[in-house]
């Protein structure tokens, strides 16, 4: 079902991102191909968010991070924290649960070589801005990466100069805290960029900041 925190269907807002999404539904027919959706109660304390679906993660299954490296590191923590409950099964109909957080991306249409334009992100902002506004019992925020962390910012009207990207940053504001980590993906988990343990210890600062 369609809402105000969510693009619609096919949604034209970005020209490239609309052109690459058609070309990429006749190449891959049986990919989703559609701005991804969040996923998550709704009134969860804890709303982590991404940079964009990958083309053959997201994209292609229809939940944010599933079918992709990225997907196997983060549900495997939330799980060990606590926060999922299920198999994760790299599809978006494997019975996974999320508990008590909830999941989306800054840019909810797959961009072409993973690299969303700042325009393209701007544009999708009221989205994120318009979920973030809809979780009524909403404590923390954990941002992915930087175009994630500067997104949230932006939509929380925070300044980046006082609240710049660092992988653990934390900083409490009136109604939510925001925290921030490196990326989950296979290129920061491979250069040891990010680490297993690293990963953790700042989802488990995230899930302490939403229970406050």
């Amino acid at each position: 079902m369609e809402s105000s925190h969510e693009p619609p269907r096919d949604c034209p807002l970005c020209p490239r991102l609309h052109a690459f999404r058609h070309e990429n539904r006749a190449r891959f027919p049986d990919h989703f191909n559609d701005p991804v959706p969040t996923f998550g109660p709704r009134d969860a304390r804890l709303l982590i968010v991404g940079l964009a679906p990958g083309l053959h993660g997201a994209n292609r299954t229809g939940r944010p991070f599933t079918g992709d490296y990225a997907g196997v590191l983060l549900y495997g923590t939330l799980r060990k924290l606590g926060l999922a409950r299920g198999t994760y099964g790299e599809r978006a109909d494997d019975g996974l649960e999320l508990i008590d957080c909830a999941i989306t991306n800054a840019v909810r249409c797959v961009p072409p070589e993973n690299k969303p334009l700042p325009t393209e992100v701007n544009t999708c902002r009221p989205f994120l801005k318009a979920t973030i506004d809809s979780m009524p019992n909403l404590r923390a925020i954990l941002s992915l990466g930087r175009i994630a962390h500067d997104s949230v910012s932006s939509a929380l009207a925070v300044s980046k100069k006082d609240h710049t990207f660092a992988h653990g940053a934390s900083r409490a504001l009136e109604r939510v805290t925001l925290l921030s980590s490196y990326h989950c993906s296979r290129l920061n988990t491979n250069t040891g960029v990010l680490t297993t343990a690293m990963f953790e210890d700042v989802m488990r600062a995230a899930k302490e900041a939403a229970e406050r």
